[in-house]
């Protein structure tokens, strides 16, 4: 649907199109009258466009005009940025002659002025005056085209508007969005179903049943799923539980893989999973869930069914979850189907309240009940409608904003398959343009897809969806459009970070997803690559977005098959095997803005990649032979985001990274063969993000590689991995790094491998030189070979997170007890701790335990989870506390502590006394010979005190 992108458009060209007239850049004067002439046109077409909008559910001519409306915005931004990159490019080229005239001698520089530079100044004028004509020459072309776009915009009538296009409405902190509503109205399903799965005697002939969910797309088949899934009548009963999400399209070997879990084969072959996964089932009580089937194809069923019936124990149970009656029917499942019908009203209307009336008043949700009542009518019984109209009435706080909802012409749309999308589309019109350009950008991705919130908001980014007025940078606005989404249901399964709390991956339900590929059907491609000559023939210049699938191909399609495809703004492959890309492909992609080639295996990019001017997103990532980029892309100065994560033969980057003016983010963790970064990107001014910084320090350092000193120039935020290179000189160099002064870092790793092995001296001064700002929440410190920590590291008061790895001479732990913040902890590899005790409490002699048994105190106030591993000379942990027993109620240690795992340490043999009172909800040994045989149930010496842990493992 055009509508979001049109609206989006025309209020970012309204504004850009000032600028470029103010700017130092002067076209022409024709030019110059065509762009206040465009700008025109496009105010008036503004005014009446959300009336047009609305229209064009119904009138199928206002959609045409508006399709060609949206064509014409897209070529303008298209010329306007390749008329800013001239720009930039200039801006490069003199930043470049500055720095080579710089190194001029002073007697030579005016000869070599007036011979060279002269005549290269009349070329480079040349140039300049052709291409300003050529965009002129465009302008003037779309000027004409959208003046007879805004002729016909009289004949249709549309009534003008006062409202606009409006502005984000804000959300309160403490909304609900952020909590996980509650089920209702579904506990006589959910009794059903438990009952089915654990009555014995209803086995077919081979001892397997099938029970089948059976629903429309929203109608909570999967809640109930997950509901008895996690029943504790459930767990106990099967030996084993596996959970897969299967969509479409099936695929046996996926499925196999999913059950076998860490033990699946490597091989893609059938027989190979299917053996693993018989392996894995072998006499075992199984329930396998598979959620969300569509197919109804016998054979791939019956070669997956075989093995489990087969090899499951009597009692195995399968629950299915699936839109489509054929999917029963296929499995011979009808007389256990559970049809999930409609909600009824009441607990539709309970699951509206719920979001509609968070944090409010009794009294005030009672001005507005009659109208909820009204309202959840249309819903239909669809759950899901319920939680996202309620999610959409939250910012409305009057009766008339109210009813506007409920008299919407919207709930009148004919052409939504049996009125499921009707609630959506109420909060989808009531979005701003540019969030509903990121929510329709989502098209782009399969069902089931897993969206990493930073990279979502990086290609909202890369599409300039995210353009603000004033100051506001455009990461915060990604970050409230995203919030938006979320507030309003569109996005499920929030997976959140342990530090900053911040949401960090989301999926989109099954019917939200069929919803915003109803809307971009042309414009959204996801197909597979053996069926794309079919597809992109019929569709060509339509297709905006393109994602290809296609896990066997070894090289792209032929070039031919995207001639027509010639406006892609986005190209993603996606579980793709491509091996090489054919340079002619390329050339296809002048209006690309994305480019995502991860996981492809490719080996080589083309240097023809430098021609696609308007490139703001490069993902290489998990190309584990990518050994070289050419130098071209240096020429790409739109360039945004530019990822190499996991490119391991990848040696160096290129040394014009410096000419990458607006890049913002650069990562490349997880290069091992990346010796250092270029200097030149000290030059990049909007670097906010480098996931991994190799600074080279020492001797032998490089003049062309980033050293460690010149961190201080960068303004980098998030997380930071620093990886020290070369030899130790003068540890008063680190210093010069400044991070203290990195006040937008959250995360912060010092990673000193490199010196760790090459040194004969401790790491300790090198540590202490490389002090981060107080406010950091998360720490981590790999390789240290001194035998104390940093001395700034008890100062950090806010750190959340610790993780402690490869520290060889440490003898006693930190005294991290006394970090007031501090929820999730980390030792690993500390080879020389023989004991755990009061000084990691923080308790460092007797008169302080003294002190401490005198008042209330509190060690580890706030961890949540601790883990320990491979600290092989570890032999007991205990309480440390002189005088401390489980009746003193002055001294609390890790009151908060819900999780403890400890692994491959061989030679411990207890626990602290302190455990017992603690509300550990899970407990894992494993590799701990003599503290697994002292912690058996009953009988062992340690048991006691881990005796009220509801989930015990130890192997």
């Amino acid at each position: 649907m055009a509508d979001a992108i049109i609206s989006m458009l025309l209020d970012r060209l309204s504004s850009t199109i000032y600028e470029y007239i103010d700017g130092e850049v002067k076209l022409v004067l024709d030019a110059k009258k065509d762009v206040e002439e465009f700008a025109g046109n496009l105010r008036a077409i503004q005014a009446v466009l959300e009336d047009a909008e609305q229209r064009q559910v119904k009138d199928g001519s206002v959609r045409i005009w508006l399709d060609q409306l949206k064509d014409i915005s897209l070529q303008m931004v298209d010329v306007l940025d390749e008329w800013n990159t001239d720009m930039l490019r200039q801006q490069v080229e003199k930043q470049e002659r500055k720095g080579e005239n710089a190194h001029v001698p002073e007697k030579k520089k005016k000869k070599v002025t007036f011979s060279v530079f002269s005549s290269c100044f009349c070329f480079r004028k040349t140039k300049e005056v052709i291409f300003r004509r050529d965009i002129a020459s465009k302008i003037k072309d779309l000027n004409g085209k959208l003046s007879r776009i805004n002729e016909q915009r009289q004949k249709y009538g549309f009534q003008h508007t006062e409202r606009g296009i409006q502005e984000l409405p804000e959300r309160q902190k403490t909304s609900s969005f952020v909590v996980v509503s509650e089920v209702f109205g579904r506990e006589k399903e959910k009794d059903i179903l438990i009952t089915k799965l654990l009555s014995n005697g209803r086995e077919d002939r081979r001892g397997l049943l099938i029970i089948p969910i059976l629903g429309m797309g929203g109608m909570g088949k999967t809640t109930l799923a997950q509901l008895v899934y996690n029943d504790d009548k459930v767990k106990a009963y099967f030996e084993k539980r596996v959970w897969v999400c299967v969509s479409d399209p099936f695929d046996e070997i996926k499925i196999a893989k999913a059950i076998c879990g860490d033990n699946a084969p490597n091989s893609n072959e059938l027989d190979d999973a299917l053996q693993y996964m018989s392996t894995s089932l072998e006499g075992k009580r199984f329930l396998l869930v598979l959620d969300d089937v569509w197919t109804h194809d016998c054979k791939k069923w019956e070669n997956l069914r075989a093995p489990l019936i087969q090899h499951g124990a009597h009692g195995s149970r399968i629950l299915v979850t699936t839109r489509k009656h054929e999917v029963v029917d296929m499995m011979r499942a009808e007389n256990e189907m559970i049809n999930l019908g409609e909600l009824r009203e009441e607990y539709c209307l309970s699951i509206f309240n719920h979001m509609a009336f968070a944090n409010t008043e009794v009294d005030e949700s009672k001005a507005f009940e009659d109208i909820s009542k009204d309202i959840v009518k249309k819903c239909k019984g669809l759950p899901l409608a319920a939680k996202a109209l309620g999610g959409l009435m939250y910012n409305k706080k009057t009766r008339r904003e109210w009813l506007d909802v409920l008299n919407s012409k919207i709930w009148d749309r004919e052409e939504v398959e049996q009125e499921v999308f009707q609630p959506l589309f109420l909060s989808y019109y009531d979005l701003a343009p540019a969030v509903k350009c990121c929510l329709l950008y989502c098209a782009c991705f399969p069902k089931d897809h897993e969206f990493e919130r930073v990279k979502l908001i990086n290609l909202w980014m890369a599409q300039d969806y995210l353009n603000s007025k004033g100051n506001k940078d455009e990461g915060e606005v990604g970050q409230a459009f995203f919030d938006n989404l979320v507030a309003r249901s569109f996005f499920q399964d929030l997976e959140k970070d342990d530090v900053s709390g911040k949401i960090i991956g989301c999926k989109m339900h099954d019917i939200v997803h069929d919803f915003v590929q109803s809307l971009t059907k042309n414009e959204c491609l996801i197909i597979d690559a053996k069926g794309v000559d079919n597809e992109i023939e019929v569709l060509g210049e339509k297709v905006r977005h393109l994602t290809l699938k296609s896990e066997h191909a070894e090289s792209l399609p032929p070039s031919n098959a995207y001639y027509n495809c010639k406006n892609l703004r986005s190209l993603t492959f996606l579980d793709s095997l491509i091996a090489e890309i054919d340079s002619n492909f390329i050339l296809q992609l002048k209006c690309l803005r994305t480019l995502n080639l991860s996981y492809c295996g490719i080996s080589e990019v083309p240097k023809e990649i430098g021609e696609l001017i308007h490139l703001r997103h490069i993902d290489l990532s998990w190309n584990a032979g990518l050994g070289i980029l050419p130098d071209s892309i240096c020429e790409l100065y739109n360039l945004y985001t530019l990822s190499l994560i996991g490119c391991w033969s990848l040696e160096k980057l290129p040394d014009n990274m410096g000419k990458l003016i607006s890049l913002k983010h650069l990562y490349v963790g997880f290069c091992d063969k990346l010796e250092f970064l270029p200097k030149g990107i000290l030059r990049l001014k909007k670097l906010k993000r480098i996931d991994e910084c190799a600074v080279v320090w020492g001797e032998d350092e490089d003049r062309a590689a980033l050293q460690v000193g010149d961190l201080r120039v960068l303004n980098l935020e998030g997380s930071l991995t620093i990886k020290l290179k070369g030899n130790v000189n003068d540890e008063r160099e680190l210093e010069k790094a400044q991070l203290w002064d990195l006040k937008q870092l959250f995360h912060l790793e010092i990673y000193s491998k490199d010196v760790f092995y090459k040194q004969t001296k401790s790491t300790i001064e090198i540590l202490n030189a490389l002090r981060p700002h107080e406010n950091l929440e998360s720490l981590r410190i790999s390789y240290h070979s001194g035998t104390t920590c940093p001395n700034w590291m008890m100062s950090l008061r806010n750190l959340r997170i610790i993780f402690l790895y490869q520290w060889s001479e440490c003898k006693f732990l930190p005294p991290l007890g006394k970090l007031p913040y501090l929820e999730k902890l980390t030792l690993w590899s500390m080879e020389k701790v023989e004991k755990i005790g009061g000084e990691f409490l923080g308790i460092v002699d007797s008169d302080e335990t003294s002190s401490t048994s005198s008042s209330s105190t509190s060690f580890f106030p706030k961890l949540k989870e601790f883990t320990i591993v491979d600290m092989l000379a570890l032999e007991e942990w205990e309480v440390g506390v002189e005088g401390w027993n489980k009746e003193d109620s002055e001294i609390s240690i890790m009151p908060c502590l819900s999780s403890l795992e400890i692994w491959d340490c061989q030679g411990i043999k207890t626990l602290p006394d302190f455990l017992c009172k603690t509300p550990l909800q899970d407990f894992t040994i494993e590799n701990c010979p003599m503290l697994s045989e002292r912690c058996k149930q009953d009988s062992g010496e340690e048991w006691p005190k881990i005796s009220h842990i509801p989930n015990i493992k130890i192997s």
